[in-house]
């Protein structure tokens, strides 16, 4: 799947990737994608909690990956 902007947040520990992730989001617009790269063992628990307080949607996760990637659309 395509993405409009990437974050590499792997090394960081909660709540870090998911700061970076609503600071990134920030600046995309509605609809677009951002692709987040993590390795802290919270963010399996933290990404998608993240996605469904904030209104932005969860399109795919793959937590065989290291680091995990998670692709977000910007919810409005």
């Amino acid at each position: 799947m395509s993405y409009d902007d990437d974050l590499d947040a792997a090394g960081l520990l909660c709540p870090l990737p998911v700061l970076k992730a609503r600071k990134r989001l920030a600046g995309l617009a509605k609809g677009q994608v951002l692709r987040v790269r993590a390795d802290d063992p919270a963010a399996v628990v933290d990404i998608p909690h993240f996605c469904s307080e904030a209104g932005h949607l969860l399109l795919e996760q793959d937590l065989e990956q290291e680091p995990q990637i998670y692709l977000i659309r910007k919810g409005g």
